[in-house]
């Protein structure tokens, strides 16, 4: 079997290993004793190796703090129901239902407290939730030729 020869790649452009040499004969041929030093005892760094204690002492320790984020919590928004003159209680309850999920007792109370002052809140909902569920509502009272107005304001 023939030996084998190791092969060393070698990139091609700039020859970096003629600028190592030419900058080591330079600390060492130099007349003063510290640059030779210098040279003897180079080692490449890392970033923040000024700081750090180096010697038989072993290995230095760092603290990561754990940063948590804060949250915020979102706007919420009231969604309510307005009373008008034309729309019947019965659809008004079926809406509440429907889209706000409420038993007929609980649909039927605030049916009822819209009937006497006029105004009455369905739900309280994010943003996006709330601005759903008022123009579900509008939409399906429009479909079913009604005048029911539903409105969502900031809590």
């Amino acid at each position: 079997m023939a030996p084998v020869e190791s092969i060393q790649w070698q990139p091609r452009g700039f020859p970096w290993n003629l600028l190592n040499t030419f900058a080591m004969s330079q600390l060492t041929s130099s007349s003063d004793p510290r640059a030779a030093t210098a040279a003897a005892s180079w080692r490449p760094r890392m970033g923040n190796d000024e700081n750090r204690a180096s010697g038989p002492s072993g290995p230095t320790t760092s603290v990561i703090t754990k940063v948590k984020p804060k949250t915020k919590r979102p706007n919420l928004y009231r969604v309510l129901i307005l009373n008008d003159d034309y729309t019947p209680m019965e659809f008004v309850v079926h809406v509440l239902e429907k889209f706000f999920q409420k038993d007929v007792e609980a649909a039927t109370k605030i049916m009822l407290h819209v009937h006497h002052h006029g105004i009455g809140e369905c739900g309280v909902f994010t943003y996006e939730i709330a601005e759903t569920k008022v123009t579900q509502v509008m939409d399906f009272a429009r479909k079913h030729q009604h005048p029911l107005q539903c409105v969502m304001e900031k809590k």
